[in-house]
């Protein structure tokens, strides 16, 4: 019979009992031993349900308390000196204050870059490598999570990031070239893959992401070095690629000396053509349910894609979904509240799990054996695909938008000699991002008034002090560019889906971003449309509280299209553009109402990047095009901003460019400006707020620092482009925490604006 299995399953927990212990955990509220038991509850209550779907061999080690990328740094041994680390088994004080900066004596510290996980909305930490670098096994966590799946009776796969794909997410610091670390990391995963066979383990999974992308010369060469050191009778060695098609590194992977391979083909369509390739004493395993998004999987195409392998193909064949299910909620059960017409369409991670059972089964014993299962996942797929023929027509766009729909009505010099005349700001105008602390008082009035137990007055009237508050805080602070706060937001994708036509919202869809920090993505499964402002009312306000200029805060439509579980049936571009009018409405309405200038936040856009670059140009040209109609309606006195973070800039800086903010604010402090390069060496002509203080840290920074920032970025940017802002927004923060922070930068930029003629500034160009 055809085995399944699957390649890794959510962390956090249907109640997100890790996010709330790991929060316990920092605050010391709860100790090591009760942290690990909240894990250790998880991991086996995961397995239970995995077997449970019938599942053949259950991951171990896809389990992490903050990130996977670290878990596999804790256990090379690979931390940089700043965390001064003693050596031996890497314990949880050192692993958190690599995530959050600390160092051993408690004082705070840079931590670990953080960046996104290939196109996904997950967030791992940074490797950091130095030319001197030495590895040793330094974490047995894995090992001790195999024992524990063993001794409850279960086969464990467990799953590792393999060393190529862990160098290639990698930085050097220093003038070195990573890649030539391998041959000092190899003897490390030997190790491990030899304690694991003494363990008894049949097979590990080891994950080599990196397969998919574009990939040099000498990092081919060096997969082919590196896993004809690895090969061994035992364990056999899973080799795992996903999020895309092998294309041109399918013959090495073909070729690798592995016991199997697992192909993605919900993202990487026509890979069954590499099957000649591969090797009949070899396991193919076919990623058939796809591990990224929430709809249901079409079963009948599902069975014709493994007849057709199993013709093309005469060694085994296993079935898993594409990927991690990581990045999909848990169970769909918990979903009472869905349109009854929609939720069969759904499938979170225990049903993708049930699907594949259900396709084993019926591979083995016919479609009489599976029904009425059978027959109502087809009916769901069907009822999916008249819903979509019929359509609403509300917002489907024309074959062709209008041609200057995209443009602002002057270039950006006019726009900005405008704009300042409107604004009347200083040098270095400083700023936030937008939202300010949400306390508990804020998240229980929301909750109260979502539950009809707080009357809309009330809400309001709470909401409103909340806000007035806000803008004191800011006023007193000396802030030049202020924002209301955002206290009536949930989160920035899902506060704008509730009021857009088109999404649908869970109860329980949590997801995992970074660490404690999870996010409920929407559900686009129509056509959006806006049918009534979303946020002029609260931006109104406050503007009437204060003279000083109040940002309009929107999230942009590119962002919404990634951080939602989007619709596979049409385009993405053409949700896109949907999107994108309907912010533009919400534009229009709030320069209406008297806001001068207004953020449309993309922290997703490179994001969706595709990881070959051969597909990029038509990506950026449609993603670009789709922010730019979003904030093409307003007069040239009305200041656009975008924020963007955790970016690599550098390859799509020109895309950037295209978007034609007037104001762009993005990520630095954990890069030391670093970031910074591609905008000066491509001369970005528009203004820049490069982050000097890093929101994902509880560390409070001083002036000194973040002057220090200032500096730095002002030998890449003239002075007269830059803004002073914090990385990111301030929502997960504390007001303690805030309020010395944006004090100091207050100081930084003021100090900044004396000794601008004594710092070697960038030429204006």
């Amino acid at each position: 019979m055809i085995k399944i299995h699957n390649l890794g399953f959510p962390r956090i927990g249907k109640s997100r009992e890790l996010k709330f212990a790991l929060e316990r955990y920092w605050r010391g509220e709860i100790d090591a031993d009760q942290l690990r038991a909240v894990g250790a509850d998880l991991r086996i209550r995961h397995w239970h349900l995995q077997a449970g779907c019938g599942l053949d061999y259950l991951p171990v080690g896809d389990f992490s308390y903050y990130d996977h990328v670290l878990d596999t740094s804790a256990m090379l041994g690979a931390l940089p000196p700043r965390f001064e680390w003693a050596g031996g088994e890497v314990d949880f004080d050192t692993y958190f204050r690599m995530a959050r900066g600390r160092g051993a004596d408690g004082i705070g510290c840079r931590a670990l870059d953080m960046t996104k996980w290939f196109d996904t909305n997950y967030h791992y930490l940074v490797p950091e490598l130095s030319p001197d670098q030495v590895f040793a096994l330094s974490s047995r966590r894995l090992f001790d999570e195999t024992r524990e799946l063993q001794a409850l009776g279960y086969r464990p796969k467990p799953v590792l990031l393999g060393p190529l794909s862990w160098l290639w997410l990698a930085k050097s610091v220093g003038d070195f070239d990573k890649l030539s670390l391998l041959e000092r990391v190899l003897p490390v995963y030997r190790q491990i893959l030899q304690g694991l066979a003494e363990q008894g383990v049949e097979w590990v999974q080891i994950d080599e992401p990196i397969l998919v992308l574009d990939l040099p010369e000498d990092w081919r060469a060096a997969l082919a070095t590196a896993y004809a050191e690895l090969q061994a009778p035992a364990p056999k060695l899973l080799l795992t690629t996903y999020f895309g098609g092998l294309g041109d590194n399918a013959a090495l992977a073909c070729a690798l000396p592995v016991a199997g391979l697992h192909l993605d083909l919900t993202r990487g369509g026509g890979q069954l053509d590499v099957l000649a390739e591969l090797g009949g004493g070899k396991v193919l395993s076919l990623g058939l349910i796809d591990g990224r998004n929430v709809w249901r999987c079409d079963l009948a195409a599902a069975l014709a894609t493994v007849d057709r392998a199993r013709r093309a193909f005469q060694g085994e064949v296993w079935l898993a979904p594409s990927c991690s299910l990581l990045h999909v909620p848990i169970d769909l059960e918990r979903e009472t509240g869905l349109d009854p017409a929609v939720k069969p369409w759904l499938a979170f991670a225990k049903q993708k799990l049930t699907e594949l059972e259900l396709l084993r089964l019926v591979l083995a014993e016919g479609v009489d054996a599976a029904q009425p299962e059978w027959d109502a996942a087809l009916a769901a797929v069907a009822a999916r695909q008249r819903a979509a023929s019929l359509g609403s027509g509300a917002a489907s766009l024309p074959s062709g938008l209008a041609g200057d729909l995209d443009q602002r009505a002057s270039p950006f010099p006019i726009r900005r000699a405008a704009q300042q005349a409107e604004l009347n700001l200083p040098l270095f105008p400083t700023t936030t991002i937008g939202s300010f602390p949400q306390t508990p008082e804020i998240r229980k009035a929301r909750l109260d008034f979502k539950r009809g137990e707080l009357a809309d007055a009330d809400y309001r009237a709470f909401m409103e002090r909340q806000i007035k508050q806000c803008i004191r805080e800011q006023v007193a602070l000396g802030l030049d560019v202020l924002v209301h706060g955002e206290p009536e937001r949930n989160d920035m994708v899902e506060y704008f889906g509730e009021q857009l036509d088109g999404f649908l919202f869970t109860g329980h869809g949590w997801v995992q971003s970074y660490g404690s920090r999870c996010v409920k993505p929407p559900i686009i499964y129509a056509d959006v449309s806006r049918p009534k402002p979303m946020t002029v009312a609260w931006s109104r306000y406050a503007q009437y509280l204060t003279d000083k200029p109040v940002k309009g805060m929107l999230t942009g439509p590119v962002t919404l299209l990634n951080w939602s579980f989007v619709r596979d049936d049409q385009p993405r571009a053409q949700t896109a553009y949907q999107l994108a009018l309907a912010i533009r409405g919400e534009v229009v309405d709030l320069e209406k109402a008297g806001i001068r200038v207004i953020q449309i936040d993309e922290p997703a856009f490179r994001e969706g990047l595709p990881l070959r670059r051969a597909d990029w140009p038509d990506y950026l040209d449609w993603a670009a095009r789709a922010f730019r109609i979003s904030a093409g309606g307003v007069g040239d006195a009305t200041q656009i901003h975008t924020h963007m973070c955790y970016s690599e800039f550098n390859d799509i800086i020109a895309a950037i460019a295209e978007l034609d903010a007037d104001v762009i604010t993005i990520e630095t402090s954990r890069s030391d400006m670093a970031l910074l390069d591609a905008f000066g060496e491509y001369r970005y002509p528009n203004d820049i707020g490069p982050g000097v203080y890093d929101i994902h840290s509880p560390n409070i920074p001083d002036s000194a620092q973040m002057l220090e920032l200032l500096t730095l970025a002002a030998r890449h940017i003239p002075a007269e482009r830059l803004w002073v802002n914090p990385d990111c927004g301030l929502k997960t923060r504390q007001w303690h925490e805030v309020r010395p922070a944006l004090a100091a930068m207050v100081v930084a930029a003021a100090q900044a604006r004396r000794e601008v003629d004594t710092v070697p500034l960038a030429s204006a160009g």
